[in-house]
């Protein structure tokens, strides 16, 4: 379990974390969603001990995590900005993380050798971006953590390689109960595995939760009327957002499905349709409001 409290950071004037309190449960996969400069990335060095708060804690186990070679030992990091010594082969990488971390599993190292299909005597900064990020996953894997933290985790690999990475991990999440913090601006993916969602902005989490009940707290709607207009009958909810097309009204509406149905439905409208929403337009809507606003500009 990863335990945040109050963390607090700054650089300069600049306030990247405000008071940040959450927990992150074992076993789970947290997704962390906002805006560049929202604060994602800072977060993410405090949770892996690169940065020590200002004020308030990270716990790990019940232990700090900052400067304890214990708790960083049992957690691994894959940051967007890939570093890898310059002479060192895969295989030579390979022994110095097995020297750095103690639960090391070279015979998962062996296995997987066929799975990453890359030649483990060559420089790992000789390979490309996508190629070092595979190694990067290869390695990080064998190291057998308790706590996968991802800042960006697969970009630079092709379709086909994320959808091996991240069965990797999943089957680690589900058979050894390993915890995954994941930073990504692709939503669509991140709805495919995260059973938990926070969004940062302006260094404050504004909205946690697992996502299935994000899901059923909003509604996207589409409805027609002759002549009425339906945030007019909606008024007791909050409409996050609304669009007309010719006579058709589309509607992101945050409250009780089944109430604001029956409210519409009571005007007698001439279509009527719940659609599915997808985790990046919660996204978008949360954040409305926040300056995080959809504007159409002509230029």
């Amino acid at each position: 379990m990863i335990e945040i409290n109050n963390l607090t950071k700054s650089f300069g004037d600049i306030k990247a974390l405000d008071n940040i309190s959450t927990t992150i449960e074992t076993g789970s996969i947290y997704g962390l969603l906002g805006p560049n400069g929202a604060g994602k990335t800072t977060l993410i060095k405090h949770i892996a001990g690169i940065y020590r708060p200002d004020s308030g804690s990270i716990d790990i186990k019940d232990k700090s995590v900052y400067e304890n070679p214990e708790i960083k030992s049992s957690l691994y990091y894959i940051p967007d900005d890939l570093y890898f010594f310059n002479q060192y082969s895969i295989k030579e990488t390979a022994k110095f993380y097995a020297r750095m971390y103690p639960s090391w599993n070279h015979e998962r190292f062996k296995k997987l050798q066929d799975y990453f299909p890359i030649d483990i005597n060559k420089r790992v900064t000789k390979l490309s971006k996508g190629m070092q990020k595979q190694v990067a996953f290869w390695l990080g894997i064998c190291t057998m953590p308790d706590i996968m933290i991802l800042d960006e985790p697969v970009d630079g690999l092709d379709p086909v390689m994320r959808k091996k990475v991240w069965n990797l991990m999943l089957q680690d999440v589900a058979e050894r109960d390993t915890t995954i913090l994941v930073s990504s601006h692709n939503l669509r993916e991140l709805e495919e595995i995260c059973s938990h969602i926070g969004i940062i902005y302006n260094g404050k989490i504004v909205v946690e939760r697992e996502l299935d009940n994000l899901k059923t707290d909003i509604h996207k709607i589409q409805v027609a009327f002759d002549d009425l207009s339906p945030t007019e009958l909606l008024q007791d909810f909050e409409v996050l957002h609304h669009s007309k097309n010719g006579s058709i009204n589309l509607l992101i509406v945050r409250g009780d499905k089944e109430e604001i149905l029956s409210q519409l439905q009571q005007a007698n409208p001439l279509i009527l349709d719940l659609l599915s929403l997808t985790l990046e337009e919660i996204f978008i809507y949360e954040l409305g409001g926040k300056g995080y606003e959809i504007d159409t500009t002509i230029i």
